[in-house]
């Protein structure tokens, strides 16, 4: 909340409005006195890195009530504030709506008690209402991510990473309950990011005797040498007669049925606390200067909105529409149409729960489709976080699908050496967690190489390749496909999912370890903060990974809240650079004593890392000192985060998918029919673009490549670049065709993460 606080109040400065804080929500509105305060730029400052909301929050009795909205309206009008930007759930987003319906009633009171005059209401005559959703638990109809819901993510992956260490030394059951009264949203994520072994959500209760098949399914995995099993209760589960289940009642179940030591861990406010990760302070940075925008732009006819974001990209949504559809989804689970509550949550929520069921239920044997089919299944390039996750999920769907899956160490290089071998269900359990790459990666191109490679894919059998992996394995999916003329053995089905740190893979928004990245660069930030806000006036130069894509360095300046963002695609020069000095210089006479400058590692060969830390350490002198930093390697590693597990295991299940589609299809006439697959269409690569995920032939990537400085030639998050500029208080230029149009709230039909 507070990112999005800091978002609107800098972002109104700049565009020239009086901007005031109220102080413990709707009930400083109504006691208004000092609980309503002109917010300056500094005010807002060093707030970015701390949870909770700093201007404080209440659930406010009185503002329910017809006076209490009166008082509020005379606080609002004493000072002409005409427009409101509410940051919450539902409650306070309808209240806020009740309060402009009911706007120019209360200025009618208002007037005739003589509390105001005529021109007080003239001056005041319209409210506009722009709403941002901050909830946990994801609740919101129409909004894909509400702000603080990977936050939470983060909090319950910690503990249960942490959980799985002690519980697989002791060969224990733990039940974990996490928040979600009405919503299963956090539950079902935090079972898909950690490969929980059952979960319990609202929206799709168990069927009848599901105490046996959890037991069942629980000794089975023991069987298998599993020595942990881990069950996930949202704290509204109910089972199908609407009875609570309740963490003690598993518990005791699976003592009585099974004897296993068990134990219960409730999560509580735990999930609430913490530093905000780096995507909720990208996601509420967005989202708080595209309501300022939305409220400059509001006439008196404009309904209220919310602004949110969907994929990739910054959307409004008309405020009662996401409410009406929020409140049905409660309408149908209380009607028992679970079938519809999980629809009306949005195919975001769908497709988390088809790809938990997907990889959770392992079918015996004789259950699975034979297909006949060889897959293999390998990392290319340099490690990133969420590759496990991937490969895990690749191969038990594969599985599932009826293939034979096979697994390949050390990518192109471990392929032509011959280093293939089958992989089993149980071979990737507890794979989502680990960071880096399990099977091994290297760099290496397969274009000097084709023959063995070719011989191997012969010696295996092999009738597809999914390929998890950096600009490398772009690369060498070019190579092997190109060679599909020369080689039969090429004319598989070949489908790339793009992980790397850096993102700077052609044909995707996002890649898988970029956000695991972007939470390494902006933890040390913070403390790098904290240690010059201690010192005073020091500035630190930050060095980051990403070779020449700026990526890292911009998102991570925007979450971190530097003040200036060196990178390759924005070439700077020498009067840049001073200038920045300069910035920094008019920086320090006010109370915000620190500087934050990040720079690309590749962003100029000659404008060093050394060379700006000597520039600025000479032309600041007298006024601040700097100190140097590069992060490194720690940028590649640590373990993935809840977004990067979740979007590998979705990812990578789709792939999956779509290499069954393409090869059943083809075989339709049996399996002797062996169709050569060398149009282009077959090997592809399958990225994030906007809203959707799209398979595209990687042969028509090639013209939106320059694989010189291994960049894609056009990158949407360049369109940040001059918000960040924004809020260090630059003075740019903001362009407002990206931002939002009003649009109307559906079930998004995208696929999201």
């Amino acid at each position: 909340m507070n990112a999005a606080v800091r978002a609107v109040v800098r972002m109104g400065i700049y565009v020239g409005a009086k901007v005031y804080f109220i102080h413990e929500g709707y009930q400083g509105m109504v006691d208004g006195g000092d609980n309503i305060k002109e917010a300056t730029w500094e005010s807002v400052s060093s707030m970015l890195q701390v949870g909770g909301t700093v201007i404080g929050s209440a659930r406010c009795k009185e503002f329910r009530t017809h006076e209490g909205r009166l008082k509020a309206a005379h606080n609002l009008v004493q000072r002409n504030i005409t427009n409101l930007c509410v940051i919450g759930g539902d409650g306070s987003l309808t209240g806020a709506n009740l309060f402009r319906e009911e706007w120019s009633g209360l200025l009618d009171e208002l007037l005739q008690q003589g509390l105001i005059d005529e021109e007080a209401a003239q001056r005041n005559s319209a409210l506009h209402i722009v709403g941002m959703v901050g909830s946990i638990d994801n609740d919101f109809c129409g909004t894909d991510m509400t702000i603080g819901t990977d936050s939470a993510l983060h909090r319950i992956i910690e503990v249960v990473d942490a959980i799985m260490t002690t519980a697989q030394s002791h060969q224990r059951t733990f039940v974990l309950e996490v928040m979600g009264r009405h919503c299963g949203y956090l539950a079902l994520v935090s079972a898909l990011a950690c490969g929980a072994d059952w979960v319990f959500i609202p929206e799709m209760p168990p069927e009848d005797g599901w105490e046996d098949s959890m037991c069942q399914k629980l000794s089975e995995n023991r069987a298998d040498k599993k020595r942990l099993n881990i069950i996930i209760v949202a704290e509204g589960a109910i089972d199908s007669h609407n009875k609570a289940i309740t963490p003690d009642y598993i518990k005791d179940l699976v003592v009585r049925c099974l004897g296993f030591d068990t134990r219960v861990t409730i999560l509580g406010h735990v999930q609430r606390g913490g530093t905000p990760s780096a995507f909720d302070r990208i996601l509420a940075s967005r989202m708080g200067v595209e309501a300022v925008l939305a409220l400059l732009e509001a006439s008196a006819n404009t309904p209220a909105c919310v602004v949110s974001l969907v994929g990739n990209q910054a959307v409004r949504l008309p405020l009662m529409e996401c409410v009406q559809m929020t409140q049905e989804v409660q309408k149908a689970m209380d009607e028992k149409k679970f079938d519809e509550a999980v629809r009306l949550r949005g195919r975001s929520f769908e497709n988390n729960l088809s790809t938990y069921r997907l990889l959770s239920y392992r079918k015996a044997d004789s259950e699975l489709p034979n297909s006949s089919f060889n897959v293999a299944v390998m990392n290319v390039g340099a490690p990133a976080a969420g590759m496990n996750a991937a490969v895990r999920s690749a191969v038990r769907v594969g599985i599932t699908e009826g293939h034979k899956m096979f697994a390949v160490n050390d990518g192109f290089e471990g392929f032509y050496k011959g280093q293939i071998k089958e992989i089993k269900w149980g071979d990737v359990g507890g794979w989502t967690g680990q960071g880096g790459s399990l099977l091994g990666t290297k760099r290496t191109l397969p274009g000097k190489h084709l023959d063995k490679i070719a011989e191997q894919m012969r010696i295996h059998n092999i009738n597809a390749l999914l390929v998890i992996g950096g600009f490398e394995a772009y690369v060498g999916l070019l190579e092997l496909s190109s060679a599909r003329d020369k080689y039969n053995e090429f004319c598989v089905p070949m489908v790339m999912v793009p992980a790397t740190v850096s993102n700077n893979i052609p044909g995707s928004d996002l890649s898988i370890g970029s956000d695991t990245a972007l939470n390494a660069i902006t933890d040390t930030c913070d403390r790098i903060k904290q240690s010059a806000s201690g010192t005073k006036r020091r500035v630190f130069i930050i060095e980051t990974m990403g070779g020449y894509c700026g990526y890292l360095a911009t998102v991570g300046g925007l979450a971190a809240g530097a003040d200036t963002v060196y990178i390759y695609e924005e070439p700077f020069d020498i009067r840049d650079l001073q200038a920045n000095v300069e910035h920094l210089t008019q920086k320090m006479k006010t109370s915000i004593q620190r500087g934050l400058v990040l720079r690309n590692e590749n962003c100029n060969e000659n404008f060093t890392t050394d060379f700006i830390y000597q520039l600025y350490t000479e032309e600041g002198r007298g006024v601040f000192d700097c100190r140097k930093n590069i992060l490194g390697h720690m940028q590649q590693g640590g373990a993935p985060s809840p977004f990067d597990r979740n979007f590998g295991t979705k990812v990578a299940a789709k792939a999956m998918q779509w290499i069954t589609r393409t090869l059943k299809d083809s075989y339709k006439g049996g399996k002797n029919s062996s169709p050569k697959f060398d149009e282009d269409e077959t090997a592809c690569l399958l990225g994030m673009r906007r809203r959707a995920m799209v398979f595209q032939p990687v042969s028509q990537l090639r013209d939106e490549t320059d694989f010189v400085h291994r960049i894609p030639k056009e990158q949407w998050w360049l369109k940040l670049r001059p918000l960040m500029k924004i809020l260090a208080k630059y003075k740019t230029s903001y362009d407002v065709s990206d931002s939002g149009q009003l649009e109307h709230a559906e079930v998004s039909d995208e696929f999201t993460v």
